[in-house]
């Protein structure tokens, strides 16, 4: 048996999973017949975790009850977002270890899918080391051995995550995670947001057409809220919508050119990227 101490590069998902304490979340699920989806991908390079970032971004700017934070103390306050910022995590390597990074994408209600793939793939193939998202991560990793650098990198993430002023440019108003590149069929997490959703792989199973048994792609979708900021009732509106756009997507009206807004923006900006930017606890492997 050896005992060593953590590594420097699981600072920020330590950290991250420190600050998510107090989270109060519920879980629900659901399958999703993946046919439409599946048809519409034999024609086009987009990813399933594109196709469920676009969905979210329509649903949640529909719900602006769950496209909000909350900081919570002994007086809560509560955010809720002009836009939605899609969290997406990602499985990578950094300094020789596997470790889980995150990058949010901005005004996901706007992005069409090819905008949607086009920050999917620079960052699913992106080199962490270098790329100036991650530069907050890697400083947190530098902060020096001994407990006085645990202790000072600890800080600089709490004065970037905590103001919720900040907090949708760092962690997003949507979580997105997939597990369903392996044999995982379900799964739950909590990505910072006040709904997170996790994407199970995608298998041909029977279902009920017309009455009639068929084989189809289904995918296992899960989504976790803050009962802190919403309840279940809203939550699973969230989830029934995503699952009828995902079932029901429209063809692409014009290929490569933006969506209509889904609905008028206040014209506010969203605040920019914080030096110790993003930090996440849950795996992403887009497909």
């Amino acid at each position: 048996m050896t005992i060593t101490d953590l590594a420097p590069q699981r600072r920020h998902t330590l950290y991250f999973l420190r600050e998510t304490r107090a989270f109060a979340p519920v879980f629900l699920d659901t399958e999703v017949d993946m046919s439409r989806v599946a048809a519409l991908r034999s024609g086009h390079r987009h990813s399933v975790v594109t196709y469920v970032l676009y969905a979210a971004g329509r649903v949640l700017a529909r719900h602006p009850e769950a496209n909000a934070a909350i900081l919570d103390g002994r007086r809560p306050k509560v955010v809720r977002h002009d836009a939605v910022h899609g969290k997406l995590t990602l499985d990578k390597t950094l300094d020789g270890h596997r470790v889980v990074l995150a990058t949010v994408l901005r005004d996901l209600e706007r992005l069409d899918l090819d905008e949607i793939q086009r920050q999917v793939e620079r960052f699913r193939t992106g080199d962490p080391a270098s790329m100036p998202e991650f530069a907050g991560v890697r400083a947190l990793h530098r902060a020096g051995p001994g407990r006085r650098g645990w202790r000072r990198a600890e800080r600089a993430f709490r004065r970037v995550v905590r103001p919720l002023e900040s907090r949708a440019a760092i962690w997003g108003t949507v979580a997105v995670t997939s597990l369903g590149h392996g044999v995982v069929d379900g799964f739950h997490s909590v990505g910072g947001t006040t709904v997170t959703l996790g994407l199970g792989r995608t298998v041909e199973r029977p279902v009920v057409r017309d009455g009639r048994i068929v084989v189809a792609p289904v995918m296992r979708l899960s989504l976790a809220f803050d009962h802190r900021v919403i309840d279940g009732a809203e939550a699973a509106d969230v989830l029934a919508d995503i699952r009828e756009t995902l079932q029901t997507f429209p063809e692409p009206a014009n290929p490569g050119q933006p969506d209509p807004p889904a609905r008028e923006q206040s014209g506010r900006a969203a605040p920019e990227p914080e030096a110790a930017a993003v930090t996440t606890a849950t795996v992403e492997g887009p497909r």
